[in-house]
């Protein structure tokens, strides 16, 4: 696990007519850095967007439709788990989450099947300053996401 990133396990109520399930309240511990901006992504199978990172702003992601896997690679340097990679599925295949991408964090999905929609709040509005991105194929990070399934 890398050092700050927060899963939030989702608690989803069902009933008869469909579901509720709450995201993110404003007093959740993992939410302190505050709400500034939300925003949709509707991403086509196969879709690779990678890597993306920000050197202030903190991402929160969930996937309500569609499935994804989310790939974060550790960036900072003072971090006790620079360079580690961590992986988390997401969407409606997967437990019900939400993850908190800390700043210097590298990330980047996949689309996993059809027609994927990924709703994420940050913690700044748009700023062009904080948009870094990270070739696909860095040899500093070394992840392939061409690569399948590991094969049990």
């Amino acid at each position: 696990m890398i050092k700050d990133v927060v899963i939030k396990d989702l608690q989803t109520h069902p009933d008869e007519r469909g579901f509720f399930r709450e995201a993110v309240r404003v007093t959740d511990d993992f939410f302190g850095e505050g709400f500034g901006q939300f925003s949709h992504s509707q991403m086509y199978p196969g879709i690779i967007k990678a890597w993306h990172i920000h050197p202030t702003q903190v991402d929160w992601w969930y996937v309500p439709i569609g499935n994804l896997r989310l790939m974060m690679c550790d960036r900072r340097k003072e971090s006790p788990t620079f360079g580690e990679l961590q992986e988390v599925l997401m969407g409606e295949s997967y437990p019900a989450k939400v993850v908190k991408i800390p700043p210097g964090v590298a990330h980047g999905c996949k689309v996993l099947g059809g027609v994927t929609h990924l709703f994420y709040i940050t913690s700044k509005t748009y700023d062009p300053e904080e948009e870094g991105r990270i070739a696909y194929d860095d040899p500093a990070i070394g992840y392939d996401w061409l690569k399948g399934p590991e094969i049990k």
